[in-house]
């Protein structure tokens, strides 16, 4: 049984993840990259990534069969979700023509504006690329040995509106201030990509490996 299963529904930048955990110091017989529900029920903890549109997430998750298996275990153990698997989480997203997601976190994905401008006046580009930094909004184990206002890595177009402000552990800034991370129960979810964030995205994946997934207690 691998200890650590990243979920495997064809969208996710699933080999750089896996690297991650193993930099992050996971043992390679530990981590699997799987599309089978069974093995992500099976695992200890859980990772699903994602790049690209919703419709095609929740579509792709439902085919495989693993939308209720991933709700279980966002439920029920130490749970991480990156970038679209952040929004995943959420009831419902306004892209793809509108489409419900897993409804793990109460609230909504909704795209940013055309038209906005950095607070010096300069037109800022959707989808948000670069490097941002990320105000941490509660003390939760994943963010333990990250600096608050910490850089790291985002590529989006759609961001998350929680519906409750306490489910918000960080945000970051394009043109207006927005949900970077998310956390509820055992599962907790980036916006950024932690692969991708260097020194400090390596140390939230090692946190990962480490947590037991209580917190709030």
């Amino acid at each position: 049984m691998a200890r650590v299963v990243v979920v495997d529904y064809g969208m996710g930048n699933l080999r750089s993840v896996y690297r991650a955990l193993l930099a992050a110091g996971a043992d390679a017989d530990a981590v699997a990259v799987s599309a089978d529900p069974e093995a992500v029920r099976a695992a200890e903890r859980v990772v699903l990534p994602g790049v690209g549109a919703m419709g095609d997430c929740m579509a792709e998750l439902e085919r495989l069969g693993l939308r209720a298996a991933v709700r279980e275990a966002a439920a029920s153990k130490p749970f991480l979700g990156v970038c679209l698997g952040m929004q995943a989480l959420l009831g419902r997203s306004d892209e793809s023509g509108g489409v419900a997601g897993l409804g793990i976190v109460p609230g909504r994905a909704v795209r940013f504006p055309d038209g906005e401008r950095d607070a010096a006046g300069r037109p800022l580009k959707v989808p948000h690329m670069g490097w941002s930094r990320v105000a941490q909004r509660c003390s939760h184990p994943l963010w333990a040995g990250i600096a608050d206002g910490e850089w790291f890595y985002f590529v989006h177009s759609y961001y998350a509106l929680a519906d409750d402000a306490r489910a918000v552990a960080g945000e970051a800034e394009h043109g207006r201030r927005f949900a970077a991370a998310l956390a509820a129960g055992p599962c907790f979810a980036v916006q950024f990509h932690p692969e991708k964030s260097q020194a400090a995205g390596l140390r939230l994946y090692r946190n990962f490996l480490d947590w037991d997934g209580r917190w709030r207690d």
